[in-house]
């Protein structure tokens, strides 16, 4: 069972909802130990006062703020419980707005909300009806881990509402500068990119797995047993900058369809005979919409050739 990580109330207007919070999502990385390398013995990450050299056990640690490099503020957890925030032991709501006005970088951790008791559950499935009906969801302020957070309540298919962490918008950096210089784009070039694509597509995310995570159980298992672990066969990486894009293009695709299971079958990057003038790709994201349209007719008989 997994334990909540928070409790407290989601509040909007004089509403108030009990409610758990619980990870929605579950770590399964690898996590290693350090070891001394002459002997194998476990290094251990000991808390040692400055002061005295006493290593120091966990209820002897508290928290403070280095004004300066002599002076330290003392914070003891009774200071930050009585802190004037409405937040404090709740998720306030601040505003519902459209899902589509949230830009997915600002998205961070998920969380399942659980209505805590039974007097919790009709505001719970009142707010979450709300939530469906207007297709809406609900920016909220709330206190966890030390810091005041901003949080996005959304419905889920199995009639849980989840709080998705969000960032501040001060915290997101500006990527001006990143992008490359304008580049020339031919038609060719286009269609061979959407042919790709289309090879390639799919209606659901698939069931996609840590290949690293599962190479890396089988080395600690047979480095366990004694015997040699398995070895990948490395493919010789391209290097510099590829010279002829159309080609790789249609190595792309032929390398995809082998993936499908669907070789021997055709979906072939044509090039044309006589290439037109290469144009300018704009700055702005319209660009590729405008590439594709032009050529939308050529991208439909390139998909037909691929079979259903």
């Amino acid at each position: 069972m997994v334990r909540p990580v928070w409790s407290g109330a989601v509040s909007f207007g004089l509403v108030s909802i009990s409610v758990k919070m619980l990870p929605a999502v579950g770590d399964h990385s690898i996590h290693f130990r350090q070891i001394h390398t002459t002997d194998d013995g476990l290094v251990r990450n000991r808390k040692v006062c400055e002061l005295d050299g006493k290593t120091l056990e966990p209820d002897e640690i508290a928290r403070g703020y280095e004004v300066s490099k002599d002076t330290v503020v003392p914070l003891v957890d009774s200071d930050f419980d009585d802190l004037p925030l409405p937040t404090a032991r709740a998720l306030e709501i601040v505003a519902f707005v459209d899902a589509s006005e949230i830009d997915p970088i600002q998205m961070g951790d998920t969380y399942y909300l659980a209505a805590d008791g039974q007097v919790a559950a009709k505001p719970y499935a009142l707010l979450r009806a709300a939530l469906e009906r207007t297709d809406k969801v609900a920016l909220a302020k709330y206190a966890f881990s030390g810091k005041e957070r901003l949080g996005m309540l959304r419905v889920l298919d199995q009639d849980v509402i989840a709080l998705q962490v969000l960032h501040w918008p001060d915290e997101i950096r500006d990527p001006e500068g990143l992008a490359p210089p304008s580049v020339d784009l031919t038609e060719d070039e286009m269609t061979g990119a959407l042919a790709l694509m289309d090879t390639m597509a799919r209606d659901t995310i698939g069931d996609e797995q840590d290949e690293y995570r599962n190479a890396v159980e089988k080395l600690i298992e047979a480095k366990a047993e004694h015997r040699a672990p398995p070895r990948a066969e490395h493919e010789e990486q391209p290097r510099g900058e590829v010279v002829d894009i159309m080609a790789a293009l249609q190595d792309s695709v032929d390398r995809a369809q082998k993936a499908r299971g669907e070789t021997g079958k055709d979906a072939t990057v044509h090039e044309m005979p006589k290439k037109r003038a290469a144009k300018k790709a704009p700055a702005k994201k319209t660009a590729a919409k405008k590439a594709t349209s032009k050529k939308s007719t050529t991208a439909k008989k390139a998909s037909r050739k691929k079979p259903a």
